[in-house]
């Protein structure tokens, strides 16, 4: 397991990012402006799909002003920032990644949401949170880098309240191996795709009782293909995340969309009121 973990956070290791982005950033203006959350959009939101995806998720797991929403894989915080802006929840995010946690914090001081959004540095294997303390959990194109999906569902539970919503974004095995690398791996030491079926099979048994099952594969075929028509994507975007190979990650996602080999899928759960 620790080898697996290191492994991911070396997928992620992104040294110098905050400063990447205070360079990229001026490109929207000076140091002290306050941008707004939907400015980052090409580069904070690291899924298919980007924002909309967000969005859509957002509102099939039935975000409201007074909950609390706990972002798991959070990234550099762009989904956060979004839904504290959007509905005025209390958004907290976790990664494994120190980079991408700091980048987080900078962006939303940026954006000065500090009050509304915060960011720690843990594993989503263990959630440093007590029972029950969320009313919903998100996880966007997470899981596909966890070898123990069984820990993983359960510690999402344990922080759930009864009655509580999960919302997840993934991306699913459909049809053979994946092209390598792909933008959750470079290599498949550290992905850890199943079917939509399994990845069901893994959740439910964890306390969960199903609500909304959507297949987006379509969609982010479409996606995908208006990225490939419109040219190079406006700048800054995830290049500066991920760094200068990050083209060949989003080709080899968009291949494996297209062949086939991968799909997406969005599914909402909800807590049940015993813990299993």
């Amino acid at each position: 397991m620790t080898d697996i973990l290191d492994g991911v956070r070396d997928h992620y290791r992104a040294t110098g990012l905050t400063e990447r982005l205070e360079t990229a950033l001026v490109a929207f203006g000076p140091e002290k402006q306050r941008l707004m959350p939907q400015q980052l959009a090409a580069l904070d939101q690291f899924h298919t799909r980007g924002l909309a995806a967000t969005a859509e998720l957002a509102r099939l797991a039935g975000i409201a002003a007074e909950m609390s929403v706990l972002d798991v894989g959070s990234g550099v915080g762009g989904p956060a920032r979004f839904l504290a802006a959007t509905y005025g929840c209390r958004v907290t995010g976790v990664d494994l990644s120190d980079p991408f946690v700091d980048a987080a914090r900078y962006l939303t001081e940026r954006t000065g949401q500090g009050e509304r959004v915060s960011f720690e540095t843990a594993s989503a294997l263990d959630l440093p949170f007590d029972e029950g303390h969320f009313d919903v959990v998100l996880l966007q194109h997470v899981a596909m880098n966890i070898s123990d999906r069984a820990r993983l569902y359960r510690e999402i539970r344990r922080v759930l309240k009864a009655g509580g919503r999960f919302a997840i974004y993934d991306v699913v095995l459909n049809d053979g191996e994946p092209h390598y690398p792909v933008p959750w791996a470079r290599t498949p030491a550290t992905s850890f795709l199943l079917t939509a079926a399994a990845t069901r099979e893994a959740i439910e048994p964890a306390g969960f009782r199903n609500v909304a099952w959507r297949d987006d594969t379509e969609a982010a075929k479409a996606w995908i293909a208006e990225l490939r028509a419109s040219g190079p994507p406006p700048s800054p975007n995830l290049g500066v995340v991920m760094g200068p190979d990050f083209a060949q990650l989003a080709a080899n996602l968009g291949r494996n969309l297209m062949e086939g080999r991968v799909g997406i899928l969005s599914a909402v759960f909800e807590a049940a009121s015993v813990n299993t």
